[in-house]
């Protein structure tokens, strides 16, 4: 399971904008402020993948103090959204990571199929995993 799926089976109810689907990232690029508009009643609002798209960060700092909304951010590359000099919420953000599976976390651990494949769960085990 990757944040992603994590996220849909811990939070089904929470509006969701996954920057990955070419039409919900088209859609934010034309107008950031469709957050603002559909999110009203929300309490968690999640977009996934924001390093995609690093200027709606400023429509999110603009929620958060505005209407104390709260955002799950989710990324694979922090370093290019300091790199680009993104807003980086200036305190009102938590982060934490999501790492690779350990060992005690494996049922019949096989380090190397872990070597092979990496400790992610959608990937661990798979003979597949690098194709």
């Amino acid at each position: 399971m990757g944040k992603s799926t994590l996220i849909e089976q811990t939070l089904p109810d929470a509006k969701t904008y996954d920057l990955l689907d070419a039409s919900v990232f088209q859609r934010l690029v034309r107008d950031p402020t469709l957050i603002s508009q559909e999110t009203m009643s929300d309490t968690v609002v999640v977009i996934d993948e924001i390093q995609k798209f690093p200027p709606l960060l400023d429509e999110v700092h603009r929620l958060i103090v505005k209407r104390k909304q709260t955002f799950l951010l989710t990324g694979s590359s922090a370093r290019k959204l300091r790199k680009g000099g993104a807003n980086l919420l200036a305190g009102r953000a938590f982060q934490a990571w999501l790492l690779p599976l350990t060992s005690r976390e494996i049922p019949d651990f096989n380090l190397s199929s872990y070597l092979n494949t990496t400790g992610l769960p959608e990937y661990y085990g798979k003979t597949d995993a690098h194709d």
